[in-house]
Protein backbone atom coordinates (compact mmCIF):
# COMPACT_ATOMS: atom_id res chain seq x y z
CA UNK A 1 0.00 0.00 0.00
CA UNK A 2 2.79 2.37 0.64
CA UNK A 3 3.16 2.07 -3.68
CA UNK A 4 -0.06 3.21 -3.82
CA UNK A 5 -0.03 5.34 -1.32
CA UNK A 6 2.96 7.22 -3.68
CA UNK A 7 1.34 7.10 -6.58
CA UNK A 8 -1.55 9.11 -5.30
CA UNK A 9 0.37 11.61 -4.38
CA UNK A 10 -0.12 14.51 -6.86
CA UNK A 11 -0.43 17.82 -6.05
CA UNK A 12 -4.35 18.90 -7.43
CA UNK A 13 -5.32 16.01 -4.83
CA UNK A 14 -2.99 16.78 -1.93
CA UNK A 15 -4.59 20.61 -2.84
CA UNK A 16 -8.26 19.60 -2.43
CA UNK A 17 -7.59 17.26 0.06
CA UNK A 18 -6.05 20.43 2.26
CA UNK A 19 -9.41 22.09 1.49
CA UNK A 20 -11.70 19.23 2.56
CA UNK A 21 -13.51 19.30 6.26
CA UNK A 22 -12.10 16.89 8.87
CA UNK A 23 -15.52 16.26 9.97
CA UNK A 24 -17.41 15.06 7.36
CA UNK A 25 -15.61 11.63 5.57
CA UNK A 26 -15.29 12.65 2.24
CA UNK A 27 -13.78 9.28 0.07
CA UNK A 28 -11.47 9.39 -3.04
CA UNK A 29 -13.17 6.81 -5.47
CA UNK A 30 -13.41 4.56 -8.62
CA UNK A 31 -10.76 5.56 -11.28
CA UNK A 32 -8.36 7.35 -9.83
CA UNK A 33 -7.37 4.16 -7.33
CA UNK A 34 -7.66 1.71 -9.95
CA UNK A 35 -5.15 3.52 -12.01
CA UNK A 36 -2.71 3.85 -9.04
CA UNK A 37 -2.86 0.38 -8.79
CA UNK A 38 -2.10 -0.43 -12.48
CA UNK A 39 0.70 2.36 -12.26
CA UNK A 40 -1.00 4.40 -14.50
CA UNK A 41 -1.51 8.82 -14.37
CA UNK A 42 -5.05 9.72 -13.58
CA UNK A 43 -6.72 12.95 -14.59
CA UNK A 44 -10.14 13.06 -13.27
CA UNK A 45 -10.91 12.82 -9.38
CA UNK A 46 -14.42 11.57 -7.98
CA UNK A 47 -15.16 11.80 -3.98
CA UNK A 48 -18.40 10.82 -2.64
CA UNK A 49 -19.59 11.56 0.97
CA UNK A 50 -22.66 11.19 3.02
CA UNK A 51 -22.80 14.60 3.59
CA UNK A 52 -23.91 17.86 1.07
CA UNK A 53 -21.76 17.31 -1.94
CA UNK A 54 -22.47 19.95 -3.74
CA UNK A 55 -22.28 22.38 -0.50
CA UNK A 56 -18.96 21.27 -0.15
CA UNK A 57 -17.89 21.20 -4.15
CA UNK A 58 -18.95 24.99 -3.92
CA UNK A 59 -16.54 25.36 -1.57
CA UNK A 60 -13.65 23.88 -3.05
CA UNK A 61 -14.53 25.19 -6.70
CA UNK A 62 -14.24 28.51 -4.68
CA UNK A 63 -10.85 27.74 -3.35
CA UNK A 64 -9.33 26.44 -6.52
CA UNK A 65 -10.71 29.18 -8.93
CA UNK A 66 -12.36 26.27 -10.54
CA UNK A 67 -15.38 26.68 -13.15
CA UNK A 68 -18.63 24.42 -11.22
CA UNK A 69 -21.63 22.57 -13.28
CA UNK A 70 -24.50 21.34 -10.90
CA UNK A 71 -24.84 17.65 -12.54
CA UNK A 72 -27.57 16.39 -10.71
CA UNK A 73 -29.32 18.27 -7.74
CA UNK A 74 -31.50 15.77 -7.11
CA UNK A 75 -28.96 13.15 -6.16
CA UNK A 76 -26.50 15.95 -5.24
CA UNK A 77 -23.61 15.91 -7.71
CA UNK A 78 -21.72 18.68 -8.96
CA UNK A 79 -18.49 19.05 -11.16
CA UNK A 80 -15.25 21.13 -10.99
CA UNK A 81 -13.50 21.99 -14.19
CA UNK A 82 -9.78 23.07 -13.45
CA UNK A 83 -8.59 26.27 -15.61
CA UNK A 84 -5.25 24.64 -16.04
CA UNK A 85 -5.10 22.10 -18.71
CA UNK A 86 -3.22 18.58 -18.91
CA UNK A 87 -1.62 17.87 -22.05
CA UNK A 88 -2.29 14.30 -22.81
CA UNK A 89 -0.21 14.01 -26.05
CA UNK A 90 -2.45 12.90 -29.00
CA UNK A 91 -5.02 10.77 -27.23
CA UNK A 92 -6.52 13.60 -25.31
CA UNK A 93 -5.54 17.14 -24.45
CA UNK A 94 -8.60 18.80 -22.09
CA UNK A 95 -9.00 20.48 -18.67
CA UNK A 96 -8.69 18.15 -15.61
CA UNK A 97 -12.76 17.22 -14.18
CA UNK A 98 -13.13 16.80 -10.55
CA UNK A 99 -16.90 14.95 -9.30
CA UNK A 100 -18.45 15.58 -5.81
CA UNK A 101 -21.27 13.49 -5.05
CA UNK A 102 -23.75 12.19 -2.03
CA UNK A 103 -23.93 8.32 -1.65
CA UNK A 104 -25.84 6.81 -4.12
CA UNK A 105 -27.94 4.92 -1.34
CA UNK A 106 -27.58 4.61 2.30
CA UNK A 107 -24.16 4.29 2.97
CA UNK A 108 -20.62 3.90 1.23
CA UNK A 109 -20.82 0.05 1.32
CA UNK A 110 -24.38 0.48 -0.74
CA UNK A 111 -22.91 2.94 -2.74
CA UNK A 112 -19.76 1.18 -3.63
CA UNK A 113 -22.23 -2.59 -4.18
CA UNK A 114 -24.17 -0.36 -6.88
CA UNK A 115 -21.06 0.62 -8.99
CA UNK A 116 -20.41 -0.78 -12.53
CA UNK A 117 -17.10 -3.16 -12.39
CA UNK A 118 -15.91 -4.48 -8.77
CA UNK A 119 -12.03 -2.60 -10.03
CA UNK A 120 -14.00 0.76 -9.88
CA UNK A 121 -15.66 -0.32 -6.61
CA UNK A 122 -12.41 0.84 -4.67
CA UNK A 123 -12.90 3.78 -2.18
CA UNK A 124 -10.25 5.81 0.44
CA UNK A 125 -11.17 7.82 2.87
CA UNK A 126 -9.16 11.34 2.36
CA UNK A 127 -7.37 12.00 5.31
CA UNK A 128 -6.51 7.84 5.87
CA UNK A 129 -4.85 7.27 2.11
CA UNK A 130 -3.45 4.30 3.09
CA UNK A 131 -6.53 2.12 3.62
CA UNK A 132 -8.67 0.60 1.17
CA UNK A 133 -12.21 0.42 1.12
CA UNK A 134 -12.97 -2.94 -1.04
CA UNK A 135 -16.07 -4.73 -0.45
CA UNK A 136 -15.83 -6.70 -3.45
CA UNK A 137 -12.67 -7.99 -3.91
CA UNK A 138 -11.71 -5.42 -6.69
CA UNK A 139 -8.14 -5.13 -5.64
CA UNK A 140 -7.89 -9.15 -5.97
CA UNK A 141 -9.62 -8.64 -9.38
CA UNK A 142 -7.09 -5.80 -10.63
CA UNK A 143 -4.32 -8.10 -9.86
CA UNK A 144 -5.55 -11.33 -11.86
CA UNK A 145 -7.00 -8.79 -14.46
CA UNK A 146 -10.23 -9.54 -14.66
CA UNK A 147 -12.96 -7.66 -15.40
CA UNK A 148 -16.20 -8.21 -13.31
CA UNK A 149 -19.43 -6.76 -13.12
CA UNK A 150 -20.50 -5.89 -9.40
CA UNK A 151 -23.61 -7.56 -9.31
CA UNK A 152 -25.98 -9.46 -11.65
CA UNK A 153 -27.97 -5.67 -12.23
CA UNK A 154 -24.89 -3.76 -13.55
CA UNK A 155 -25.99 -3.82 -17.25
CA UNK A 156 -29.66 -3.52 -16.69
CA UNK A 157 -29.10 -0.63 -14.21
CA UNK A 158 -27.16 0.94 -16.73
CA UNK A 159 -27.13 -0.88 -19.72
CA UNK A 160 -24.13 1.93 -21.29
CA UNK A 161 -21.64 0.31 -19.17
CA UNK A 162 -21.75 -2.76 -21.70
CA UNK A 163 -19.57 -0.34 -23.77
CA UNK A 164 -17.31 0.86 -20.65
CA UNK A 165 -17.06 -2.95 -20.60
CA UNK A 166 -15.42 -3.62 -23.93
CA UNK A 167 -13.58 -0.19 -23.71
CA UNK A 168 -11.59 -1.31 -20.16
CA UNK A 169 -11.42 -4.92 -21.12
CA UNK A 170 -9.17 -3.42 -24.50
CA UNK A 171 -7.50 -0.71 -22.65
CA UNK A 172 -6.63 -2.37 -19.70
CA UNK A 173 -5.92 -5.43 -21.24
CA UNK A 174 -8.35 -7.22 -18.88
CA UNK A 175 -10.55 -10.84 -19.64
CA UNK A 176 -14.30 -10.73 -18.88
CA UNK A 177 -15.25 -13.68 -17.30
CA UNK A 178 -18.20 -15.84 -18.22
CA UNK A 179 -20.70 -14.72 -15.70
CA UNK A 180 -19.95 -10.93 -16.95
CA UNK A 181 -19.88 -11.69 -20.58
CA UNK A 182 -23.25 -13.19 -20.67
CA UNK A 183 -24.76 -10.49 -18.35
CA UNK A 184 -23.80 -8.21 -21.03
CA UNK A 185 -25.16 -10.51 -23.27
CA UNK A 186 -28.49 -10.19 -21.70
CA UNK A 187 -28.54 -6.50 -21.61
CA UNK A 188 -27.39 -5.75 -24.80
CA UNK A 189 -31.27 -5.42 -26.09
CA UNK A 190 -31.49 -2.42 -23.34
CA UNK A 191 -29.26 0.00 -25.28
CA UNK A 192 -31.54 2.22 -27.35
CA UNK A 193 -33.13 3.41 -23.74
CA UNK A 194 -29.45 4.78 -23.35
CA UNK A 195 -29.05 8.73 -23.92
CA UNK A 196 -27.69 9.47 -27.54
CA UNK A 197 -25.45 11.89 -25.90
CA UNK A 198 -24.33 9.04 -23.55
CA UNK A 199 -23.84 6.84 -26.41
CA UNK A 200 -21.90 9.07 -27.95
CA UNK A 201 -19.42 9.44 -25.57
CA UNK A 202 -19.01 6.26 -24.16
CA UNK A 203 -17.92 5.34 -28.29
CA UNK A 204 -15.55 8.11 -28.84
CA UNK A 205 -13.83 7.24 -25.52
CA UNK A 206 -13.58 3.45 -27.09
CA UNK A 207 -12.83 5.22 -30.63
CA UNK A 208 -9.83 7.40 -28.85
CA UNK A 209 -8.26 5.06 -26.69
CA UNK A 210 -5.56 1.96 -27.52
CA UNK A 211 -6.96 -0.89 -30.19
CA UNK A 212 -10.21 0.78 -31.04
CA UNK A 213 -10.67 -1.53 -33.76
CA UNK A 214 -10.77 -4.50 -31.63
CA UNK A 215 -13.63 -2.86 -29.29
CA UNK A 216 -15.70 -2.44 -32.01
CA UNK A 217 -15.30 -6.26 -33.12
CA UNK A 218 -16.12 -6.97 -29.53
CA UNK A 219 -18.72 -4.85 -29.75
CA UNK A 220 -20.69 -6.57 -32.73
CA UNK A 221 -19.47 -10.21 -31.10
CA UNK A 222 -21.99 -9.30 -28.44
CA UNK A 223 -24.41 -8.08 -30.98
CA UNK A 224 -24.06 -4.70 -29.29
CA UNK A 225 -23.05 -2.76 -32.77
CA UNK A 226 -26.21 -2.15 -34.11
CA UNK A 227 -27.69 -0.54 -31.69
CA UNK A 228 -24.83 1.89 -31.56
CA UNK A 229 -23.83 2.42 -35.39
CA UNK A 230 -25.78 -0.04 -37.30
CA UNK A 231 -24.58 0.88 -40.48
CA UNK A 232 -21.23 -0.30 -40.38
CA UNK A 233 -22.78 -3.84 -39.77
CA UNK A 234 -24.28 -3.48 -43.86
CA UNK A 235 -20.70 -3.85 -44.76
CA UNK A 236 -20.64 -7.44 -43.48
CA UNK A 237 -20.06 -9.95 -46.76
CA UNK A 238 -19.89 -7.22 -48.61
CA UNK A 239 -16.94 -8.27 -51.42
CA UNK A 240 -15.03 -5.99 -53.12
CA UNK A 241 -12.45 -6.74 -56.14
CA UNK A 242 -8.59 -6.73 -56.06
CA UNK A 243 -6.68 -4.88 -55.05
CA UNK A 244 -8.92 -5.40 -52.46
CA UNK A 245 -7.71 -8.51 -50.41
CA UNK A 246 -10.50 -7.97 -47.80
CA UNK A 247 -13.92 -7.84 -47.63
CA UNK A 248 -15.58 -4.17 -46.95
CA UNK A 249 -16.59 -5.33 -43.04
CA UNK A 250 -12.68 -6.71 -42.73
CA UNK A 251 -11.36 -3.66 -44.60
CA UNK A 252 -12.41 -1.11 -41.89
CA UNK A 253 -11.57 -2.67 -39.36
CA UNK A 254 -7.98 -3.14 -40.39
CA UNK A 255 -8.09 0.38 -41.27
CA UNK A 256 -8.56 0.76 -37.16
CA UNK A 257 -5.53 -0.82 -36.73
CA UNK A 258 -3.56 0.82 -39.87
CA UNK A 259 -4.77 4.25 -38.82
CA UNK A 260 -3.75 3.88 -35.05
CA UNK A 261 -0.35 2.97 -36.73
CA UNK A 262 0.01 5.94 -38.86
CA UNK A 263 -0.91 8.09 -35.53
CA UNK A 264 1.59 6.47 -33.41
CA UNK A 265 4.31 7.29 -35.80
CA UNK A 266 3.22 10.58 -37.30
CA UNK A 267 1.09 11.98 -33.92
CA UNK A 268 3.13 11.30 -30.98
CA UNK A 269 6.96 11.42 -30.01
CA UNK A 270 8.92 9.80 -32.74
CA UNK A 271 9.80 5.94 -31.65
CA UNK A 272 11.95 4.56 -33.76
CA UNK A 273 10.80 0.61 -33.37
CA UNK A 274 7.37 2.22 -34.08
CA UNK A 275 8.24 2.43 -37.37
CA UNK A 276 10.26 -0.22 -37.68
CA UNK A 277 9.15 -1.54 -41.18
CA UNK A 278 9.93 -0.24 -44.74
CA UNK A 279 6.48 0.58 -45.00
CA UNK A 280 5.77 2.74 -41.71
CA UNK A 281 9.57 3.93 -42.60
CA UNK A 282 8.59 5.36 -45.19
CA UNK A 283 6.18 7.29 -43.78
CA UNK A 284 8.01 8.48 -40.97
CA UNK A 285 10.83 9.45 -43.84
CA UNK A 286 8.35 11.46 -46.26
CA UNK A 287 6.04 12.89 -43.37
CA UNK A 288 8.13 12.79 -40.22
CA UNK A 289 8.51 17.08 -40.63
CA UNK A 290 4.79 17.21 -40.58
CA UNK A 291 4.54 16.03 -37.16
CA UNK A 292 4.42 19.01 -34.94
CA UNK A 293 1.40 20.05 -37.25
CA UNK A 294 -0.51 17.50 -37.14
CA UNK A 295 -0.09 16.67 -33.16
CA UNK A 296 -1.65 20.78 -32.78
CA UNK A 297 -4.54 19.32 -35.38
CA UNK A 298 -5.48 16.71 -33.54
CA UNK A 299 -5.06 18.51 -30.43
CA UNK A 300 -7.52 21.70 -32.29
CA UNK A 301 -10.83 19.73 -31.18
CA UNK A 302 -13.98 20.84 -32.54
CA UNK A 303 -15.64 20.12 -29.13
CA UNK A 304 -14.56 20.25 -26.00
CA UNK A 305 -15.02 17.47 -24.94
CA UNK A 306 -14.41 15.56 -27.51
CA UNK A 307 -10.92 14.54 -28.68
CA UNK A 308 -10.65 15.47 -32.73
CA UNK A 309 -8.62 12.18 -32.80
CA UNK A 310 -12.20 10.17 -32.29
CA UNK A 311 -14.05 11.85 -35.06
CA UNK A 312 -11.14 10.54 -37.61
CA UNK A 313 -11.39 7.00 -36.28
CA UNK A 314 -15.66 7.86 -36.40
CA UNK A 315 -14.99 8.79 -40.06
CA UNK A 316 -12.14 6.00 -40.86
CA UNK A 317 -15.81 3.20 -39.71
CA UNK A 318 -17.80 5.23 -41.92
CA UNK A 319 -15.63 5.78 -45.05
CA UNK A 320 -17.32 3.16 -47.08
CA UNK A 321 -20.44 2.44 -45.42
CA UNK A 322 -22.20 3.43 -48.61
CA UNK A 323 -20.90 0.42 -50.61
CA UNK A 324 -23.68 -1.93 -49.49
CA UNK A 325 -26.10 0.44 -51.03
CA UNK A 326 -24.34 1.18 -54.22
CA UNK A 327 -22.09 -2.77 -55.01
CA UNK A 328 -22.65 -3.30 -58.52
CA UNK A 329 -20.81 -6.19 -61.23
CA UNK A 330 -19.88 -5.12 -64.48
CA UNK A 331 -19.88 -6.99 -67.36
CA UNK A 332 -15.91 -7.50 -66.84
CA UNK A 333 -16.69 -9.51 -63.38
CA UNK A 334 -15.53 -6.39 -61.44
CA UNK A 335 -16.97 -5.07 -58.53
CA UNK A 336 -17.93 -1.36 -58.39
CA UNK A 337 -19.41 0.93 -56.07
CA UNK A 338 -19.78 4.18 -57.92
CA UNK A 339 -21.12 6.98 -55.69
CA UNK A 340 -20.27 4.64 -52.19
CA UNK A 341 -18.36 8.01 -50.74
CA UNK A 342 -21.34 10.50 -51.14
CA UNK A 343 -23.84 7.83 -50.38
CA UNK A 344 -21.66 7.61 -47.31
CA UNK A 345 -21.11 10.79 -46.34
CA UNK A 346 -25.27 11.21 -46.47
CA UNK A 347 -25.42 7.95 -43.58
CA UNK A 348 -22.87 9.66 -41.28
CA UNK A 349 -24.55 12.45 -41.18
CA UNK A 350 -27.30 10.72 -40.34
CA UNK A 351 -25.93 8.99 -37.93
CA UNK A 352 -24.23 11.78 -36.34
CA UNK A 353 -27.46 13.93 -36.15
CA UNK A 354 -29.02 10.87 -33.78
CA UNK A 355 -26.16 11.17 -31.69
CA UNK A 356 -25.83 14.24 -31.08
CA UNK A 357 -22.54 15.72 -32.53
CA UNK A 358 -22.14 19.06 -32.65
CA UNK A 359 -22.51 20.86 -36.36
CA UNK A 360 -18.76 21.41 -36.57
CA UNK A 361 -18.34 17.69 -36.20
CA UNK A 362 -21.20 16.18 -38.38
CA UNK A 363 -19.51 18.87 -40.97
CA UNK A 364 -16.18 17.54 -40.38
CA UNK A 365 -17.58 13.83 -40.74
CA UNK A 366 -19.29 14.76 -43.54
CA UNK A 367 -16.49 16.29 -45.76
CA UNK A 368 -14.12 13.37 -45.05
CA UNK A 369 -15.99 10.74 -45.85
CA UNK A 370 -17.43 12.68 -49.19
CA UNK A 371 -13.77 13.08 -50.14
CA UNK A 372 -11.98 10.23 -48.52
CA UNK A 373 -11.02 8.94 -52.11
CA UNK A 374 -9.27 12.01 -53.77
CA UNK A 375 -5.58 11.42 -52.63
CA UNK A 376 -5.91 7.72 -54.27
CA UNK A 377 -7.13 9.03 -57.41
CA UNK A 378 -4.56 11.92 -57.36
CA UNK A 379 -1.85 9.18 -56.66
CA UNK A 380 -3.04 7.17 -59.84
CA UNK A 381 -1.16 8.80 -62.41
CA UNK A 382 2.48 8.53 -62.57
CA UNK A 383 3.15 12.37 -62.79
CA UNK A 384 2.67 14.83 -59.44
CA UNK A 385 -0.56 16.74 -59.02
CA UNK A 386 -0.47 19.76 -60.21
CA UNK A 387 -1.07 23.17 -58.40
CA UNK A 388 -4.62 23.64 -59.71
CA UNK A 389 -5.83 20.13 -58.46
CA UNK A 390 -4.00 20.42 -54.48
CA UNK A 391 -5.72 24.33 -55.01
CA UNK A 392 -9.10 22.30 -55.75
CA UNK A 393 -9.17 19.87 -53.51
CA UNK A 394 -8.39 22.04 -50.40
CA UNK A 395 -11.08 24.35 -51.94
CA UNK A 396 -13.59 21.44 -50.94
CA UNK A 397 -11.86 20.28 -48.06
CA UNK A 398 -10.23 22.91 -45.75
CA UNK A 399 -8.91 21.24 -42.70
CA UNK A 400 -10.61 18.13 -43.53
CA UNK A 401 -8.42 17.75 -46.21
CA UNK A 402 -5.53 16.68 -43.25
CA UNK A 403 -7.86 14.45 -41.91
CA UNK A 404 -8.65 13.11 -45.38
CA UNK A 405 -5.02 12.85 -46.29
CA UNK A 406 -4.17 10.71 -43.03
CA UNK A 407 -7.27 7.96 -44.00
CA UNK A 408 -5.71 7.47 -47.10
CA UNK A 409 -2.83 6.02 -46.10
CA UNK A 410 -4.59 4.00 -43.80
CA UNK A 411 -6.44 3.15 -46.54
CA UNK A 412 -3.91 2.14 -49.16
CA UNK A 413 -2.39 0.21 -46.43
CA UNK A 414 -6.03 -1.86 -45.57
CA UNK A 415 -6.43 -2.20 -49.48
CA UNK A 416 -3.97 -4.23 -50.81
CA UNK A 417 -2.19 -5.49 -47.24
CA UNK A 418 0.84 -7.13 -47.65
CA UNK A 419 0.65 -7.20 -51.62
CA UNK A 420 1.32 -3.46 -51.62
CA UNK A 421 3.25 -2.33 -54.14
CA UNK A 422 6.60 -0.19 -52.70
CA UNK A 423 6.42 2.17 -56.12
CA UNK A 424 2.55 2.39 -55.66
CA UNK A 425 2.94 3.35 -51.76
CA UNK A 426 5.72 5.83 -52.21
CA UNK A 427 3.43 7.44 -54.96
CA UNK A 428 0.96 7.69 -52.52
CA UNK A 429 2.77 9.10 -50.38
CA UNK A 430 4.54 11.63 -52.15
CA UNK A 431 0.86 12.94 -53.26
CA UNK A 432 0.07 13.20 -49.82
CA UNK A 433 3.10 14.88 -48.91
CA UNK A 434 2.64 17.50 -51.69
CA UNK A 435 -1.16 18.27 -50.05
CA UNK A 436 0.04 18.62 -46.61
CA UNK A 437 3.41 21.27 -47.74
CA UNK A 438 0.68 22.87 -49.31
CA UNK A 439 -1.82 22.72 -46.29
CA UNK A 440 0.87 23.94 -43.65
CA UNK A 441 3.80 25.45 -45.44
CA UNK A 442 2.50 27.27 -48.79
CA UNK A 443 -0.68 27.71 -48.01
CA UNK A 444 -0.65 31.88 -48.85
CA UNK A 445 0.01 30.53 -52.47
CA UNK A 446 -1.31 27.22 -53.07
CA UNK A 447 -4.35 27.95 -51.13
CA UNK A 448 -5.33 31.09 -49.83
CA UNK A 449 -3.08 33.64 -52.40
CA UNK A 450 -3.60 37.33 -51.25
CA UNK A 451 -6.60 38.34 -53.80
CA UNK A 452 -5.80 40.51 -57.13
CA UNK A 453 -9.10 42.11 -57.48
CA UNK A 454 -12.02 42.14 -55.30
CA UNK A 455 -15.58 41.62 -56.30
CA UNK A 456 -16.41 45.80 -55.86
CA UNK A 457 -13.74 46.32 -58.51
CA UNK A 458 -14.84 43.72 -60.69
CA UNK A 459 -18.44 44.87 -60.59
CA UNK A 460 -17.02 48.55 -60.95
CA UNK A 461 -14.21 47.83 -63.75
CA UNK A 462 -16.98 45.61 -65.98
CA UNK A 463 -20.03 47.01 -65.16
CA UNK A 464 -21.38 43.76 -63.49
CA UNK A 465 -24.63 43.27 -60.96
CA UNK A 466 -24.58 41.67 -57.98
CA UNK A 467 -24.84 38.02 -58.49
CA UNK A 468 -23.65 34.77 -59.05
CA UNK A 469 -21.43 35.38 -62.31
CA UNK A 470 -19.31 37.47 -59.28
CA UNK A 471 -18.38 34.95 -57.53
CA UNK A 472 -17.35 32.22 -60.13
CA UNK A 473 -15.37 34.82 -61.91
CA UNK A 474 -13.38 35.69 -58.95
CA UNK A 475 -12.59 31.53 -58.22
CA UNK A 476 -11.45 31.54 -61.45
CA UNK A 477 -9.34 34.09 -60.97
CA UNK A 478 -7.56 32.45 -57.47
CA UNK A 479 -7.15 29.03 -59.11
CA UNK A 480 -5.86 30.91 -61.94
CA UNK A 481 -3.40 32.88 -59.73
CA UNK A 482 -2.61 29.43 -58.02
CA UNK A 483 -1.74 28.12 -61.15
CA UNK A 484 0.92 30.86 -62.27
CA UNK A 485 -1.38 31.75 -64.89
CA UNK A 486 -1.65 35.19 -64.01
CA UNK A 487 -0.01 37.49 -61.60
CA UNK A 488 -1.24 40.83 -61.55
CA UNK A 489 -4.52 42.90 -61.82
CA UNK A 490 -4.85 43.83 -65.18
CA UNK A 491 -4.48 40.22 -66.00
CA UNK A 492 -7.22 39.41 -63.46
CA UNK A 493 -9.49 41.57 -65.31
CA UNK A 494 -8.32 40.71 -69.26
CA UNK A 495 -9.43 36.83 -67.14
CA UNK A 496 -12.68 38.14 -66.17
CA UNK A 497 -13.32 40.36 -69.75
CA UNK A 498 -12.94 36.37 -71.09
CA UNK A 499 -15.14 34.24 -68.78
CA UNK A 500 -17.90 37.17 -69.43
CA UNK A 501 -17.45 36.72 -73.13
CA UNK A 502 -17.74 33.07 -72.81
CA UNK A 503 -20.48 33.21 -69.89
CA UNK A 504 -22.70 35.58 -72.29
CA UNK A 505 -22.27 32.87 -75.60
Amino acid sequence: MNELLARLKQPLLERIISLLPEDVPVYLVGGAIRDALLGRTSYDLDFITGGNAMKIARRIADELGAAYFPLDTKRNMARLILKLGESRGDRESRLPRVDFARYQGSDLQSDLEGRDFTMNALAIEVHHLQDVVDPLGGVADLIAKRLKACSPRSFHDDPVRILRAVRFSVDLELSIPAETLALMRQAVSLLPQVSAERMRDELFRILIQTHPGTAIRILDKIEALEHIIPEICLLKNVQQSPPHILNAWEHTLDIMTRLEGILDVLAAEFVADKAGNLTMGLVSVQLGRFRPYLVEHLNNALNPERPHRGILFLAGLYHDVGKQKTQSTGNDGKIRFIEHEYIGSKLVEKRARALKFSSLEIERLVTIVNHHMRPSLLSHPEKMPARRAIYRFFRSTGAAGVDICILSLADMLATYGPTLPQDRWRRHLDVVRELLHAWWEDREASIFPAPLINGDELMNDLGLSPGPIVGYILETIREAQVAGDIHTQQEATSLAKKIIKEYKV
